[in-house]
């Protein structure tokens, strides 16, 4: 039994030491590794054009076909359901958009990519917060687009160019922060799918159970309720206050704290949890 014990005793010595000598990494090194990792997402979205699909295609498609389907009946008009529409396309576009996060994330450990990772001389978290800055790039794309087809059908935002720009960086920085939920489900579930799957069931439901695309006033008793209290409508009304009026609102205030609420509880869960693989 002994002889058994003795190599593993030295296996594990030797890993410890060969983890005692690896360099330590500095703040600045980290984050030029960082860096590097986004630009390998950016190229690897470039590679791979149907990572834009959702990116490109959405924006374009759902603009037009919510203007014209719902126009007429919830606003009389498609020229005046779109101050209404584009906030709202605006939200659910970037929020769409940061599912992908995890689902990459997943794809990347599957294919066995951290392996790699973890025997380069690099920062850790890297491999992590790289995509994260990449996808900065995604959401910006999705909401220019957004506000660029609802100008195209007429759409004429009264907050001027700064409101649609608060509410761009609003929607940038919501979407940014519920991406830390979608990489804390990378890193837990089994498979690419999974996480799409699970991902689609948390977001899907809250963006089409708000005020994106009607009033509340039209809404039943109980389901307005939900939708008052649903964080996506804050984001929704503060765009639209943002957008349409350049005012900025006790909403912006509540979703700037939703958040940051977000990120408080899945940025540790998602950085542990990840380090686990690594």
């Amino acid at each position: 039994m002994s002889t058994m014990i003795a190599p593993a005793r030295q296996t594990v010595r030797a890993a410890e030491r060969v983890a005692a000598a690896r360099r330590r990494v500095s703040m600045g090194e980290t984050l030029g590794q960082t860096l590097m990792m986004a630009w390998r997402a950016l190229k690897k979205m470039r590679r791979n054009p149907e990572q834009f699909f959702d990116v490109a295609l959405q924006p374009i498609l759902f603009t037009a076909m919510f203007a014209f389907l719902f126009g007429g009946a919830i606003s009389g008009d498609v020229q005046s359901y779109l101050p209404l529409m584009i906030p709202g396309i605006l939200a659910q576009t970037v929020l769409t958009t940061c599912m992908a996060t995890g689902t990459q994330l997943r794809e990347d450990m599957e294919k066995g990519v951290f392996d790699r990772f973890k025997s380069l001389p690099i920062a850790r978290i890297a491999p992590l917060a790289g995509p994260m800055v990449a996808d900065l790039l995604r959401y910006t794309i999705a909401a220019t687009l957004t506000f660029g087809m609802g100008l195209v059908m007429g759409y004429r935002p009264g907050g001027g160019a700064g409101g649609v720009l608060a509410a761009i960086l609003l929607a940038i920085f919501t979407g940014w922060s519920l991406a830390w939920a979608f990489t804390w489900v990378g890193t837990i579930a089994r498979s690419a799918q999974a996480v799409q799957g699970i991902s689609m069931m948390i977001l899907f439901p809250l963006t089409f159970l708000s005020n994106a695309f009607v009033p509340i006033e039209t809404l039943p008793g109980w389901l307005a309720a939900f939708v008052r209290v649903n964080p996506v409508s804050h984001l929704v009304t503060a765009a639209r206050d943002l957008a349409n009026n350049a005012v900025v609102s006790g909403e912006v205030a509540w979703t700037v704290l939703a958040c940051l609420v977000v990120i408080a509880i899945f940025a540790p869960l998602s950085v542990r949890s990840y380090k686990r693989h690594m």
